[in-house]
């Protein structure tokens, strides 16, 4: 059993566009605040705080009070499951397609 495990599991975290985009604002920045991220989106700070809470329940994002802000950093570790899964699939595809090779260079 994964050790990330938490209401919201990392692959329903990373399936909105909207939490993998708040993922790699998170990636270019140490720490960034909320007022910080909702200049990147076109909604409410309720809605992107519902998003960041998905996230931290699945353990990709801490946060940390500093006085009356609330900042925000990536925690990639339950990452490591996707690409994990990711990388499965992906000798998979590259023994079949030398396999494909193979077959088209003998016909």
């Amino acid at each position: 059993m994964n050790e990330y495990k938490g209401m919201h599991d990392v692959y329903d975290a990373v399936a909105d566009p909207t939490r993998r985009k708040l993922l790699q604002l998170l990636a270019n920045a140490e720490e960034l605040p909320l007022h910080e991220l909702l200049v990147h989106f076109e909604m409410g700070r309720t809605a992107v705080s519902k998003h960041l809470a998905i996230l931290k329940e699945a353990h990709l994002v801490i946060d940390r009070k500093v006085g009356r802000e609330t900042r925000y950093r990536l925690n990639a570790g339950p990452l490591q499951e996707i690409q994990d899964w990711v990388s499965f699939y992906e000798k998979f595809w590259k023994t079949n397609m030398l396999r494909l090779d193979q077959l088209l260079k003998e016909e």
